[in-house]
């Protein structure tokens, strides 16, 4: 039964890929906007932080990194004028980023900047890209096809990527199921999509054409993976799932519909080794007990605990919030109790909390967490979500950190970039 989940997972692969196929073309001609100027933002931040929009219009702006220029780069998850990839570049230093230049041909999320070398992934897998002094992609006609052949089926294809310090490379396959159960409704056991989704596989940042097969499987049990951090001070990788759904549509013996809207919760992993395994599909994390819980199309019945063998999270959210940026600020400009700490996208709402659509903050000390997670910058949503009257504005997702320390944060619903900056006594 493996060998023919693999098989088939891999024809489809190789379908989803043909899309791909054309990615090593030229940069199109840069297109400036030189009217515009950098604006303040309407986000509700703690005091001495200010927030200004330096980019916009780049539609649906999923990940990003900024180079030690100052210039960034930024995958989207929907082609721009033919483009997915995009280098944008303050020509005339008003701080309002007016240059924009599209690359590759391919939408996605992944984006990784590491020794001069630009790191960007496709919904099927990872190309490189090496820069120049200027920070500029020297051949983008000619990228290297470092990762290939990754599962995209129906949902959760983007890949989200993050580089170490040895050359290691991280890529995570989101499943398309979100319960792995047959027919009847039982989980299945095994469950097979974890031979190709469901977690985070480790490559060689300067070796072509990789697959699964020359891969390490770094991580199992994460049904997809949208955040996700390389933290150089615990010298560890760290992981935000997205939580499953469907309690009370399927189980409405053991949940409510209040129940659902509040379970499972939104889990941060770290992932010290090769083997990690944090539970997916059989067990999820109920943050209001405070237990990892057996899922009922495993035995599970909202009271049953389980998986004693698997990851603890770091920390849970409540239910639906939808991580999906992760940042560990390494910067100086902030106050000294963001230093190693953990920022968070959070691109979707609780009703629990009847807030979302927002960047959060968690305290690190010595490598571990210090303290409750806090709301860091709030009102991209621009309505009341309490009451809510009209469309939602703006949807954070990815999250960079520039050179002189600021948080960049890119918004996937209308592709508006914001600089947040720290002006405050510390």
């Amino acid at each position: 039964m493996k060998k023919l989940f693999l098989r088939a997972t891999y024809f489809f692969t190789f379908l989803a890929g043909i899309t791909c196929l054309s990615a090593y073309h030229s940069e199109t001609p840069p297109i400036k906007n030189t009217k515009k100027l950098a604006e303040p933002a309407n986000l509700k931040l703690p005091t001495g932080f200010k927030a200004t929009i330096v980019a916009d219009s780049l539609v649906s702006a999923r990940h990003l990194v900024v180079s030690k220029t100052g210039d960034i780069y930024v995958k989207l998850s929907k082609l721009k004028n033919g483009s997915g990839l995009y280098h944008l570049r303050d020509t005339n230093k008003d701080g309002f980023l007016d240059q924009q230049t599209g690359i590759g041909n391919y939408p996605g999320t992944g984006i990784a900047l590491k020794n001069n070398y630009l790191y960007s992934a496709s919904n099927t897998g990872v190309y490189r890209y090496q820069l120049n002094a200027k920070d500029e992609v020297m051949q983008p006609e000619q990228p290297e096809e470092i990762v290939k052949g990754l599962v995209a089926k129906t949902r959760d294809v983007s890949k989200s990527i993050a580089v170490d310090n040895k050359g290691n490379l991280y890529v995570t396959v989101g499943s398309p199921d979100e319960t792995c159960r047959d027919e009847s409704g039982k989980g299945i056991m095994p469950c097979p999509l974890l031979d190709s989704v469901g977690g985070i596989w480790q490559f060689k940042t300067n070796q072509k054409s990789q697959t699964y097969g020359t891969a390490v499987h770094y991580a199992t049990g994460l049904k997809n993976v949208v955040g996700l951090d390389w933290n150089t001070q615990t010298n560890s990788l760290f992981a935000m799932m997205h939580g499953r759904g469907q309690f009370h549509d399927k189980f409405p013996q053991y949940y409510t519909p209040e129940q659902s809207t509040q379970l499972p919760a939104e889990t941060m992993f770290e992932l010290k080794a090769p083997g990690a395994d944090a539970g997916w599909p059989y067990v999820y994390y109920d943050h209001q007990q405070k237990k990892k819980m057996l899922t009922p199309e495993y035995g599970g019945d909202g009271k049953k605990t389980g998986g004693e063998k698997t990851l603890d999270p770091v920390i849970a959210f409540p239910a639906h919030l939808g991580p999906n940026g992760l940042l560990f600020y390494t910067g100086t400009m902030f106050p000294a109790r963001y230093k190693n700490g953990a920022f968070i996208a959070f691109h979707g709402k609780s009703t629990e909390l009847q807030k979302g659509y927002m960047v959060a903050f968690v305290p690190f000390k010595n490598g571990k967490s210090a303290g409750d997670w806090e709301i860091f910058a709030d009102n991209f949503a621009g309505v009341d979500l309490v009451q809510p009257t009209g469309p939602i504005q703006h949807r954070p997702c990815g999250l960079a950190q520039g050179p002189d320390g600021a948080l960049y944060v890119s918004d996937d619903l209308k592709g508006t970039i914001y600089r947040i900056t720290y002006t405050g006594k510390k």
